[in-house]
């Protein structure tokens, strides 16, 4: 028998019998009309799934209350209210328990504690992926914390459009590290304790080597296991191995201790505004390629850098950026190649390849007007981007143009770039904000 929930809502035999319809798209009109349909096709069934998404959030919720509200009626002990819950709804998703219980508790941040979030996922503007980054990064703040980041992030859907996975996560931890450094410093210190490593099997004899480090140690392994691994490559040592494989056999020479490091430490950049380094101000820090990091956590970081009896070498180095915005000050160079400076403050302009939704490594530094065209190399018409992205854009058909005035003095530039694509569809891209100077009144 054919169950409906109430009213005119959706029965689960009407859901079936869309997807049914679903199942039967054809090819046909995309090879008519150069795909611009498809796109769109594509385009819709993503916003259908993040409404479905969001639909089981609330009903996962509801389920979970009403079994509870049962076994509270009929006497039983508290301690017995919510057991095995988490595995129906497990079963419902065809998943494990394991993921049950995510999915519990997923639904029930969102429908009593984030209901900006919930209602753009619903919508279809928000991935439920990027919906369980924003629960999770705010998982130590009180639900009024929590609640005021939902708004600030999720009330208009603008803030995260267009913004890849990393950045929607390195937003909501700026965000709890501004609202409750304390608890964010907790966290941080529990999560020291779990560090470990780790391995498991992979496709065709392989294995995964993980390790979970406190993330200034991680990212000086990576960062000095690269560094000599491009030193290898621009020596020809490489014998025909790329920069990964080479990284790969560094650590285990290193590991096993076949082989010792090749040079002094790597740097590890910080990016902090002026006020969150002298003035005690809880405005997170930036650490490029990782994200926003606790300023206390920074500060302690420096300090101890600074105050170590290693040879430890701490430089600081001025970033001029406008009050208003974070906007970094644009340079310029002649040469079509970005030089090393130029690239050095694209680098921490974009973080990130500037592509929608892509939070890829910056791998080159392209123009938005092509050179050719006689596109300056400047840091406005400079555009941070991964390999695939690059290579991606020189495709027929897709176009970069900058939708602002570059010569804006007012403050409202912020070098947004519109990414056109062979089948006319168009997406915006902005940097991500950087961490505020002092402002002087005077």
């Amino acid at each position: 028998m054919e169950k409906h929930l109430c009213g005119d809502e959706l029965s689960p035999n009407d859901i079936r019998r869309f997807l049914t319809r679903i199942a039967t798209i054809t090819v046909d009109k995309a090879v008519r009309d150069g795909g611009a349909a498809a796109i769109e096709t594509i385009t819709a069934l993503e916003e259908l799934k993040a409404a479905a998404a969001g639909a089981q959030a609330v009903l996962t919720t509801l389920v979970a209350d009403t079994i509870r509200q049962q076994r509270r009626e009929a006497g039983r002990p508290a301690a017995r209210w919510n057991t095995g819950i988490a595995t129906q709804i497990g079963l419902a998703r065809k998943d494990s328990p394991h993921r049950g219980s995510t999915h519990l508790g997923l639904a029930r941040a969102l429908t009593t504690e984030m209901p900006h979030t919930l209602g753009q996922l619903r919508r279809g503007d928000l991935s439920e992926w990027r919906a369980t980054l924003l629960v999770r990064e705010t998982a130590c703040l009180t639900a009024e914390d929590r609640r005021l980041v939902d708004t600030r992030l999720c009330a208009d859907p603008a803030t995260l459009a267009g913004q890849g996975d990393s950045t929607v996560a390195a937003m909501a931890a700026r965000l709890a590290a501004e609202l409750d450094a304390a608890a964010v410093a907790r966290r941080k210190a529990r999560a020291a304790q779990q560090r470990r490593v780790t391995v498991r099997p992979a496709p065709e004899f392989m294995g995964h080597l993980g390790a979970l480090l406190p993330m200034d140690r991680a990212v000086c392994v990576w960062a000095t296991l690269r560094r000599d691994a491009d030193t290898i490559v621009a020596t020809g040592d490489a014998d025909g191995r790329t920069r990964d494989q080479i990284m790969a056999d560094l650590l285990v020479e290193r590991t096993v201790g076949l082989a010792p490091t090749m040079g002094p430490p790597v740097a590890v950049q910080v990016v902090i505004s002026d006020q969150s380094l002298l003035g005690g101000s809880n405005v997170p820090a930036e650490v490029p390629g990782y994200g926003p990091i606790p300023a206390a956590a920074a500060r302690a970081w420096i300090h101890d850098a600074v105050d170590t009896d290693t040879d430890t070498e701490v430089t600081l180095r001025k970033l001029y950026a406008r009050p208003a915005d974070g906007h970094l000050t644009a340079v310029e160079s002649v040469p079509r190649c970005f030089p090393t400076g130029l690239a050095r403050l694209i680098d921490l302009r974009d973080r990130t390849c500037r592509t929608p939704w892509c939070d890829a490594p910056i791998r080159h530094h392209d123009h938005i007007t092509p050179h050719e065209d006689g596109g300056p190399t400047t840091a406005d018409n400079g555009l941070g981007l991964c390999a695939a992205c690059n290579h991606a854009k020189q495709g027929d058909g897709w176009t970069t143009t900058r939708t602002d005035d570059p010569d804006d003095t007012d403050g409202s530039d912020v070098h947004t770039v519109e990414f056109r694509t062979p089948t006319g569809h168009t997406y915006r891209s902005t940097p991500p904000p950087q961490p505020l100077p002092l402002r002087h009144v005077s």
